[in-house]
């Protein structure tokens, strides 16, 4: 059974996929969710970007994560499940590592997230956070697609 269900969150359709589909595993499980979002500083990093940020751009960031695990704890809530949100930072290192260590640190039972499902150069352009969560993952991993246009 899978009663700590961890939840990556991006503000997304495709993390709205993923989340929609944690909140059925919890309630038929009997389940929590913990979300997680993580604030990538990486266009912020001084050595990689020109010092022409306002000082509060990095807290207009954090801001805007913290009102989408507000918001996203509130839809869960409301469904009847009990949940738990983490803001998480970085500066440029790969999401699915603040993932996978989420999972180990919480513990959770199973990890859902929504996958863009890319391929060929779109994939190797963009990366794949799954794919690497996949290669990294403690714990069961369930990824949510979208279902492709006209089915």
């Amino acid at each position: 059974m899978y009663r700590k269900i961890l939840v990556p969150i991006d503000g997304s359709k495709t993390s709205a996929i993923g989340l929609d589909e944690a909140i059925r595993l919890a309630r038929n499980q009997g389940g929590e969710i913990r979300l997680v979002h993580i604030v990538n500083e990486f266009i912020l990093d001084p050595a990689y970007s020109p010092q022409a940020y306002a000082p509060n751009v990095i807290e207009s960031i954090r801001s805007s994560g913290r009102g989408l695990l507000d918001r996203a704890s509130a839809l869960v809530r409301g469904q009847g499940v009990s949940c738990d949100a983490v803001l998480l930072e970085s500066v440029g290192g790969p999401a699915a590592d603040f993932i996978v260590a989420q999972a180990r640190e919480w513990p959770a039972d199973v990890i859902v997230m929504g996958t863009h499902g890319r391929r060929g150069l779109r994939r190797l352009a963009m990366g794949s956070d799954a794919e690497s969560v996949v290669r990294m993952t403690p714990v069961p991993l369930l990824l949510v697609r979208e279902a492709a246009a006209g089915t």
